[in-house]
């Protein structure tokens, strides 16, 4: 073969894709685009084999190899693939951009097996070599009989040259002489970490090895020092070339799954469950989602999902591809009919990715039905580190929300769960269409023994993303109408068989009662209801009506928000005309001798029915303790 030299073609219209490799945010991607591109010559090269179109001997392993050599400053990367003769390498590498792998397929389609996936696009991948190297060698042999090998030279510029080389082996060696700045890639461990970020589940095993170490045999021995037995110590792949994810779901076991997630996410907690994918229709793919133990709390939720394209690693949490509300998870998902190279404007307007993403959602939500309707008891058990997932699935997604709305239960205050449907048929003689939920069962402790003593529940709300949840329920169940066990007195609270007040009574009640209270509290807007409660020994509560109760948590979550102005409190003081010391306070004639005790007792039954709803402030703290040791002065 003579030298040849001359200038890499590169055409108008691929140069953009060009300018894109040299703009990935992560400089190691080189590392995956020269194995991938060898494992694709090899993956090539057994589709030859299986059609009769190539012969190799039946014992040849096929596998890439990483080389590094800090002494010379070189990174080979070595496969025993198809190759390339003279012509190949002038078209495939000279011409910049053409897609090798197209035209392979486009010869052969008709001969392969339809389910097989050739990843790569040898030509384009191989510049981004050019990232961290100032000079490239390539040495190739074509698997084709009497082909010549091939060298080819370019210093990272769009001059080249072709000669002949002594290579004898079939495959291509990729020799990149590393610049200054990325001389780290010559370190070993920078380099495993590399090969395991992004090829650890490649098809074709990976080695790495430094040709300046020496190599140390292993030592084996029967008990006996002096039969020790020294033989060459066998390298071992890096990566793992049958993931479980490419499994059927069938021939996997249980504990194979928990390996699995701990080897991938370094988790040593098991997961609870996890759904196993495997679709080849109406698109390929393949994965498997974990289900893990999360926090109550959404801002403690980390989850992570691999994204990968016929095993060679893409990314992680790429919400274009993966709902939003399942990066709260872990796992794989592998799709063949994704872009090697994804980029956020072309996954944004691809039909595909989004029936893909719609896909994995269904999945989701089929899994979880599933174990709802076959376990409900294991469901019910996994349900305290799910509902967050699951409610902020319907959060973001209306479909998500229209699958799994009868299986989103509640746990309640008598200590079983029940979903939205069996609680208010439960319920239904009660409070029709009501839903009495808790959010602080320690808080409003006297609210829950209420509800018990008389045959009624609430259910229990007591996560962050509850109070937004609540709101999308009543938006999308519009007869429902949630309130929290402190906002209205459910019937069921009042003696119905108390011997009933005229109208004049009761007016006069409300008002002996509230000019009392507004005077003594100096408080002109409190609401001063009077009834007559089962429980005798509660002489009141405080009741805040929902609509307040939720514009309150709306200041909270936005400080600067005046919640006031728009929409004013509405906290009533409710006093139960059976019990003792408000019969005292009604029957009471004007003393004053007894206006200060009075006082004492009216603030005292004020500040009790407070503390059964909410935690008082320092302040008024501070004032109870003082005026309880001056009642108790008074009584001794």
């Amino acid at each position: 073969m003579d030298n040849e030299k001359g200038s890499i073609s590169i055409h108008t219209e691929n140069m953009f894709p060009i300018i894109k490799k040299w703009l990935y945010s992560d400089k190691d991607i080189f590392v995956r685009e020269l194995i991938s591109n060898g494992c694709d010559a090899i993956s090539k090269l057994k589709e030859l084999v299986s059609i009769g179109e190539a012969k190799v001997s039946d014992e040849e392993k096929y596998c890439v190899t990483v080389k590094t050599n800090k002494e010379k400053k070189t990174l080979t990367f070595i496969d025993n693939g198809l190759g390339m003769d003279e012509e190949e390498v002038k078209k495939y590498i000279n011409q910049v951009a053409f897609s090798g792998a197209e035209d392979f397929i486009s010869k052969y389609k008709e001969k392969m097996d339809e389910q097989n996936q050739i990843i790569g696009h040898f030509g384009l991948g191989f510049y981004s070599a050019f990232m961290a190297a100032e000079n490239v060698e390539i040495e190739t042999k074509s698997y084709k009989e009497g082909s010549e090998a091939v060298k080819w030279v370019c210093s990272g510029g769009t001059e080249y040259e072709i000669s002949s080389s002594e290579k004898k082996e079939r495959g291509t060696t990729i020799i990149l002489h590393i610049n200054e700045e990325s001389e780290e890639f010559l370190n070993e461990h920078k380099l495993t970490e590399v090969i395991n970020k992004h090829c650890a589940f490649l098809s074709t095993e990976i080695y790495l090895e430094d040709e300046n170490a020496k190599e140390e045999p292993e030592v084996k021995s029967d008990g006996d020092d002096k039969d020790k037995v020294e033989e060459k110590k066998e390298p071992t792949p890096l990566n793992d070339i049958h993931p479980l994810w490419m499994k059927a779901p069938n021939q996997c076991t249980d504990e194979e799954y928990k390996e699995f997630y701990k080897k991938v996410f370094n988790d040593f907690n098991e997961p609870l469950f996890w759904i196993h994918l495997n679709v080849d229709y109406p698109f390929n793919l393949k994965g498997i989602l974990y289900f893990p133990k999360i926090d109550h709390e959404m801002n403690a939720i980390e989850g992570q999902i691999k994204l990968y394209n016929n095993q060679v690693f893409i990314a992680d949490n790429v919400k274009e591809v993966i709902p939003e509300f399942l990066l709260l998870l872990k796992g794989v998902i592998d799709c063949a009919d994704l872009p090697l190279n994804v980029s956020r404007s072309f996954l944004q307007n691809n039909r595909d990715v989004s029936k893909i993403s719609k896909h994995i959602s269904k999945k989701v939500a089929d899994k979880l039905n599933e174990l709802y309707k076959k376990e409900r008891e294991k469901y019910t058990g996994f349900w305290k580190d799910i509902d967050v997932f699951i409610k902020y699935g319907c959060l973001k997604e209306d479909d998500f929300y229209d699958k799994v709305k009868d299986i989103i239960i509640f746990k309640t205050t008598n200590g079983d769960y029940v979903n939205l449907k069996e609680y208010l048929e439960r319920n239904k003689d009660k409070y029709e269409n009501k839903v009495f939920y808790v959010d602080d069962e320690k808080q409003q402790s006297q609210y829950i023994r209420m509800f018990k003593e008389n045959g009624s529940e609430a259910i229990i709300l007591d996560s962050k993303i509850d109070s937004p949840f609540i709101n999308f329920m009543e938006s999308k169940e519009s007869s429902v109408k949630f309130n929290r066990i402190d906002s209205d007195i459910s019937d069921t609270l009042k003696d119905k068989d108390a011997i009933e007040a005229s109208k004049e009574e009761v007016e006069k009640e409300n008002k002996t009662l509230g000019d009392a209270f507004k005077e003594i509290l100096n408080n002109d807007k409190i609401k001063v209801q009077v009834e007559s409660l089962k429980n005798e020994e509660i002489p009141a509560l405080i009741l805040l009506s929902e609509e307040s109760r939720r514009m309150q948590q709306m200041r909270g979550m936005f400080p600067g928000m005046n919640v006031e102005d728009m929409f004013k409190s509405e906290e009533t003081l409710v006093l139960n005309r059976k019990n003792t010391l408000v019969q005292a306070i009604l029957n009471n004639e004007p003393d004053e001798s007894k206006k200060e005790d009075l006082k004492l007792v009216e603030e005292h039954i004020y500040d009790l029915a407070r503390m059964s709803q909410k935690q008082l402030d320092s302040e008024s703290m501070a004032k109870f303790i003082a005026r309880s040791n001056k009642i108790l002065s008074k009584l001794i």
